[in-house]
């Protein structure tokens, strides 16, 4: 029903209304990102798929506005780092629009691969395995060939050599 491009437009609507609101302006990509992970762990969360783009827009709100309570609490987490400045900032969206736009190249399964890997570091192998239904086994194999996959996107658009 969606076509990858739509999907694009669709996340980048959804980033755009939550950027709209100053207060969500900060935490709307990632958002946007936690919104798309909850579609794909929960999918029967959304009943009615012509609705992707309200229910995307609602639940990215919610992501933000728990962002945003956390922070306020002083909940910022073990990984907090000072900003950035600008220069660095700007450097690292443009590597991490890079990362993902290389991923969304990669076939299914290596694409679910790295979105576990980033955001379910603590899986085990035979967790992946399960997840992506293959071999405990071929969780390595798959992971080299996936990562040389990004590796050669990345090298590609200017990336390498870091």
């Amino acid at each position: 029903m969606w076509g990858e491009t739509d999907l694009q437009t669709l996340s980048a609507l959804v980033v755009r209304t939550l950027a709209a609101d100053p207060g969500l302006r900060a935490d709307a990509e990632d958002a946007c990102q936690s919104a798309w992970l909850e579609l794909l762990r929960r999918p029967v969360a959304l009943r009615d798929q012509t609705r992707l783009g309200g229910w995307l827009t609602t639940v990215a709100r919610r992501h933000a506005a728990r962002a945003i309570a956390r922070r306020t609490r002083g909940e910022t987490g073990p990984d907090h780092r000072p900003p950035l400045s600008p220069e660095p900032a700007a450097l690292a969206a443009e590597e991490a629009t890079a990362l993902w736009r290389a991923v969304s190249r990669l076939p299914e399964r290596h694409r679910r691969l790295v979105v576990m890997l980033a955001y379910y570091p603590e899986l085990s192998p035979g967790e992946l395995a399960r997840e992506l239904g293959i071999a405990p086994a071929s969780v390595s194999t798959l992971r080299r060939r996936c990562l040389a996959a990004l590796r050669r996107h990345l090298v590609a658009e200017g990336f390498g050599g870091r």
